[in-house]
């Protein structure tokens, strides 16, 4: 299962992608994470329906020092095969 999703907020410069990129590899789920030029971040993830849920209520808060205004899942479908999750620039 492949969810895309792009948070809206305080997510830039508060170690958002490298946390989320922590999050995932502790709960065994592949993707990518990468700043957008309007501030958001945008995120692809890749695993059990669990795994997912999971990581979905962590994209909702973020880390610390983040301060998450919205959860947006992206309508578009993205079912590639993931290997390991990355920071993409």
């Amino acid at each position: 299962m492949n969810k895309k999703y792009k948070i809206l907020g305080e997510v830039q410069g508060v170690f958002f992608r490298k946390s989320t990129q922590e999050k995932a590899q502790g709960l065994g789920v592949k993707g990518w994470v990468k700043n957008e030029s309007d501030g958001s971040v945008l995120t692809v993830i890749q695993g059990s329906e669990e795994q997912i849920r999971l990581m979905e209520e962590w994209l909702a808060k973020g880390p610390p020092k983040a301060k998450v205004t919205d959860l947006l899942l992206l309508n578009e479908g993205y079912d590639l095969k993931l290997d390991g999750f990355e920071i993409k620039q």
